[in-house]
């Protein structure tokens, strides 16, 4: 596995699929503490949580703590897709092509239909809990149908960061900051 590889050998490792934590974290993430390689979340979703946790969550993902560091909870935001106002006892008869008709933007269609069925938000959840050490009790998932707020972290003094932006995946090569973005990429 390529991806593994990398953080073998140390490298800096821009994270854009989930499935690699989703199947591996364990693997994975004791891979980066062993070499001290980097993972750098380019995910929308987790690039927004990234960029709102402290500089010590960010150097050491997957191993702080995160309540040593004053962060009380994660966040999770999805829009409830294109069923979100779909009574249960409907939800039998719904097709993937309607699933494919996304409220907010236009995907392929293994991803509309995960994120239908809010697979995609369960998938996302677990690589959050392997990105940043995060307990089910720090964890939360909200419902936000204008998709404007990507994610965000609360704090133990009640405030909270979040990263907002418009709905559609146009971010997503959008510059890192602070930290990330002193960070010398070679191909």
């Amino acid at each position: 596995m390529p991806t593994l590889a990398a953080i073998r050998a140390g490298k800096t490792v821009l994270l854009a699929n989930k499935e690699s934590l989703v199947t591996c974290g364990r693997l994975f993430m004791e891979a980066v503490q062993q070499s001290g390689a980097r993972l750098l979340p380019v995910d929308s979703e987790h690039n927004a949580i990234f960029q709102s946790m402290p500089e010590t969550i960010q150097q050491h993902l997957g191993y702080a703590d995160l309540a040593r560091n004053g962060v009380s909870s994660i966040l999770l935001t999805g829009s409830g897709g294109p069923f979100r106002e779909t009574a249960v006892a409907e939800l039998a008869a719904m097709t993937p092509d309607q699933a494919c008709r996304h409220p907010n933007w236009s995907m392929g269609r293994k991803i509309s239909v995960d994120s239908a069925t809010m697979m995609n938000k369960g998938l996302e959840y677990i690589e959050a809990r392997w990105l940043f050490n995060a307990s089910a009790q720090q964890m939360e998932v909200l419902i936000h149908p204008q998709s404007v707020i990507h994610s965000m972290v609360r704090y133990q003094d009640g405030s909270v960061l979040a990263q907002l932006g418009g709905a559609g995946y146009a971010h997503a090569d959008r510059p890192y900051h602070g930290l990330a973005a002193a960070t010398e990429f070679r191909r």
